[in-house]
This record gives C-alpha cells, structure tokens and sequence, in this order.
C-alpha cells in the first residue's frame, strides 16, 4: 500500500472509531435517568459543596489512570521502552476503544498500536498480565467481603459458613498463586503444540520474576485505593448516615460481581446499578442515592476519559511505530 493510501486509510478508521465512540457516548447519556437523579440530589447543594466533591473524585480519576500509565511504563519495558507521556496517551486511547467493545477488548489495541508493529502482539501479553494483577485483587478483596456479607446478613449455619469460608480461602489462594508463578502459563502453552508456533509472542511471561509482579500489584492495589476512595466519598457524601465499613464492603463485592460478569462499557452501568441496589438495600434503603453515586462514577470513571483520549486516537500509527522517548 502506497505511503498516501495508508494516511488515508489510517485517517478513516481513526475518524470511524471517535465517531462510534461518541456516537455510543451519546446514545447512553441522552436518556440517562439514574444520572438525573444524581443532579436532583445535588441541586439543592451549596455549590462550594458540589465543587469540592466533584473536583476530589475527578482529581482521583486522573490519578487512577495516571497510575494505570505508571503500571503500563512498567509492563511494557520488557518489550519496548516507552515515556510516561506515551504511556499516558496510550491509556486514555484504550479507553475510548474500550466503551465501544466488549469487556474492553479495544483497550487492547488502542494501546498496543502506540508501539512498533512487530511488538504489538506481546505488549497484548504484557498487558494481559497487568489486568491479571488488577484481578487478583478484586477477586480477592472480594472474597473477603462476601464471607463478611454473608456472616452479617444471612442466617447461614455454622457448619456451613466455614465451608463457604474454606472455599473463599482457597479461591484467593489459587489466583495469588497463579499470579506469582505467571511463568507457568508460559509452560503450558509450550505443552501444547498448536501454540508451540507462537511461542515469541508469550515467552514474555517467563521473564516476569515474582519482585517484579509483586511490584505491578502494588500499582495494581493503589489503583484499587483510588478508585474506592471515590466511591467511598460519594457514598458518604450522598448517604450521611450509611456507615464507611458498610461502604468498603459492599464497593468491594460490587467491584468483584462486576469483573465476573461479560459485559460492555457503556451498557455495564445498568448491571452496576441492579447490583448496587440489591446489596446496598441491607444497609440502606436510599436507592436514588445508590444508583446516582453509581451513576456519576462512571461519568466520571469511563466517560469523560473515553472523552479525553479521543484527542489521542488521532496520533495512531497503524502502519508505523512512534519514534519518540
């Protein structure tokens, strides 16, 4: 293909995917009646009020993803050293992929094509292993939080609880394991002769060691601080009278219900509401408050960074790899 067609061709599908991102953007926000409800609630605020909560959960927002470029830098020096600025258009691009795509799918490629072609394929893998870090964590905290929830608020026999709680026990286990001895996926791949041929692609994760891993996941457990900081202050903010520790578990279950379940960025704000609202409704019965916090958590949290990195769409190089440190 001449270097002309190219341009073009890039210049098309560039101009594609901002428009079916904004075009979904659209479609969700336009009828929104749970991010009404959130303006409702607020209205009568003083406004110094709204802005200082607000600025404090798009401040976290900023440093959710600045962290998630940190991690990112830190996963992609294994295969192609990239600058903390790229770093950060990368992420903010994948994001504006990801609200069109199946559980993030585009967040993938909006990354991996900010790196030369021929790594494209392993910085999938090396990103892969970050979101496994991030798993952990949810699914850990998760577990946690479910045994508590289920010793609180069911009448579940003793006997059985402790069965509940071994299985919890091992579950965590298992993913904390796995994690550290991610090489192993790497073995077993090799095992199996159909992906013998692809081996160049994930040998990358043999040469993740556990110090090295050990320090994704404190990116990882940062990022899951940031992000239920934000939810505890819009809880606490709209909900006065609920209690933090109710808060910290149940924002844990929902993050753990919601990495368990496919689904797609922009329709995933409907299965976070029903989930929020049929576990908060032990602690509170303010469902219009539940569903508005969810709400403007994920304007804040997906669309308005899905927002911002459409400016970064525009500096893919489908064809080419970025020359810049």
């Amino acid at each position: 293909m001449l270097a002309k067609n190219k341009r073009i061709f890039s210049l098309i599908i560039k101009i594609a995917i901002v428009i079916l991102a904004f075009w979904f953007i659209y479609e969700k926000l336009i009828g929104h009646k749970d991010l009404k409800s959130f303006l409702q609630l607020i209205d009568l605020m003083p406004h110094a009020e709204i802005w200082l909560m607000l600025s404090s959960v798009i401040g976290l927002m900023l440093m959710n993803w600045g962290i998630e470029a940190l991690k990112w830098k830190r996963l992609i020096k294994q295969v192609e050293p990239i600058s903390l600025w790229l770093a950060i258009e990368s992420v903010f691009c994948g994001l504006t992929w990801a609200v069109f795509t199946p559980n993030r799918l585009g967040e993938y490629g909006g990354r991996v094509f900010f790196l030369s072609p021929k790594r494209r394929i392993i910085g999938v893998v090396a990103m892969a292993v970050g979101n496994i870090g991030q798993l952990v964590l949810t699914n850990v905290f998760g577990a946690i939080a479910i045994c508590i929830f289920v010793y609180r608020f069911t009448a579940i026999d003793h006997s059985l609880f402790l069965a509940v709680l071994a299985i919890a026990i091992a579950f965590c286990l298992f993913f904390i394991i796995f994690y550290f001895n991610i090489k192993w996926l790497n073995g077993i791949l090799l095992s199996m002769r159909f992906t013998r041929k692809y081996k160049k692609f994930y040998a990358i994760l043999a040469r993740y060691k556990k110090l090295e891993l050990l320090k994704i996941l404190g990116f990882c457990l940062a990022r899951y601080l940031v992000f239920s900081t934000q939810y505890f202050i819009m809880f606490l903010w709209l909900i006065p009278s609920i209690n933090f520790f109710d808060v910290v578990m149940l924002v844990s279950i929902l993050f753990f219900v919601q990495s368990s379940l496919p689904s797609l960025d922009l329709l995933d704000i409907g299965i976070r509401s029903i989930t929020a609202i049929f576990f908060f409704k032990y602690v509170t019965q303010e469902n219009t408050a539940v569903v508005a916090c969810i709400a403007s958590i994920w304007l804040i949290n997906i669309i308005i960074p899905a927002i911002l990195g459409s400016y970064f769409v525009f500096k893919l190089n489908f064809f080419g790899s970025h020359n810049r440190n």
